[in-house]
């Protein structure tokens, strides 16, 4: 099918009947999470966003998930809050023999997991795909991606395809919230303070937030979670820090919480070091209509609209410059631009564009195609 085709067909997806679709999500958090997870938070907004579209959804997760959706437990809880959890392979053991006992229920299988089902959906040639929501440059995923290059798999950003350029790429969708998640203070907040979003570790580069807040004479407020892992990184590295006097250090807070922190700062500092595949805080901020302050780095460039959005920056010295100029920000051009690409309507009209093009096998090009039209790709 050309191109044109394909594009003219665009129109016509919205007179398919609704589709009958399982969403499966990882156990570590319940969906959506209580506090900090980016994956189980995204397929909560999709979720949900599908079922107001109209499609008949059900949603394999931890048994304290909230949905709309028909939930499946593959757990009593988000393994992350269950203590005597050992092995968590046995509880994503569990989730993938549900899945598969009910696959024939479905339309399409749209998994969360990384890579875990791709034996089972290669093999048993299930109608299924995957978004990838990591990073995708750690060098035992190539052969791992090359073995199966022909499973179906949706990048988050297309910074994040780079690593396997050769893997079975059918889409390219950029995350989104629902539109009234947050409301935006549109107004300028004059001295607040700034804030530092999402967790302590080193790629996140809370050190270099603190040094920026300080160089540029301001406040910094981090909320921010300490994974076991980093823990050690946090003892050496930033609990130092924090008792600087233009630091406070909130822990994680969550979802109410986090609207009120966001929209209240002056900008979001994002100062990463690392090839994000993303950046979910980045689009919350934005809908908040609070700017970002963002390195050069992965998806950064694709999702931050330099002046719009935020400001795209290569040193600490262009991050302190950048503050400078968020007193003059245009905070309601940021909320729109949040609503023009960022909501959670536009991803899941996205992904069922994908989802039939992966159950047509005569017009496999179609969602991608579709995509390279749409308001969802880099301008």
């Amino acid at each position: 099918m050309d191109r044109k085709r394909s594009l003219d067909l665009s129109s016509d997806l919205s007179r398919f009947p609704p589709m009958k679709i399982a969403q499966i999500a990882p156990l570590y958090e319940s969906v959506p999470p209580r506090h900090y997870g980016g994956t189980e938070r995204v397929v909560s907004y999709l979720t949900e966003a599908l079922v107001d579209q109209g499609h008949q959804v059900t949603l394999f997760a931890s048994g304290d998930s909230v949905t709309r959706a028909k939930l499946v437990p593959a757990c009593a809880r988000s393994l992350r809050t269950f203590e005597g959890c050992v092995d968590p392979l046995a509880y994503f053991s569990i989730l993938m023999d549900k899945v598969l006992s009910r696959s024939s229920e479905f339309d399409i299988l749209h998994f969360h997991i990384d890579h875990l089902h791709f034996p089972f959906t290669k093999n048993l040639a299930l109608p299924g795909v995957t978004t990838l929501h990591g990073r995708l440059d750690l060098s035992d995923l190539q052969p791992l991606y090359r073995h199966f290059r022909n499973i179906p798999v949706i990048s988050i950003s297309r910074a994040q395809r780079k690593p396997i350029p050769f893997a079975n790429w059918v889409g390219n969708v950029y995350h989104g919230l629902p539109r009234d998640l947050h409301i935006g203070q549109l107004q300028e907040r004059g001295d607040s303070y700034v804030a530092f979003l999402g967790r302590i570790s080193p790629e996140k580069r809370p050190d270099r937030a603190i040094r920026i807040a300080q160089k540029a004479g301001v406040q910094i407020r981090i909320a921010a979670k300490i994974d076991a892992v980093d823990r050690l990184y946090f003892e050496r590295e930033i609990r130092p820090l924090l008792a600087l006097p233009h630091v406070e250090f909130l822990g994680e807070i969550d979802e109410t919480q986090k609207g009120e922190f966001l929209k209240n700062a002056r900008a979001f500092l994002f100062p990463i070091d690392w090839p994000e595949p993303f950046g979910l805080v980045t689009i919350e901020a934005m809908s908040c209509g609070t700017p970002t302050i963002a390195f050069r780095c992965g998806s950064v460039p694709e999702i931050i609209e330099d002046g719009i959005s935020g400001f795209i920056v290569e040193s600490e010295k262009q991050a302190v410059e950048a503050l400078k100029q968020c007193r003059n920000f245009d905070r309601r051009a940021c909320r729109a631009e949040f609503e023009k690409r960022f909501t959670a309507d536009r991803m899941a009209s996205d992904y069922v564009k994908i989802y039939r093009s992966t159950i047509d096998e005569e017009q496999p090009p179609l969602a991608e195609a579709l995509l390279q039209a749409g308001s969802s790709l880099p301008r």
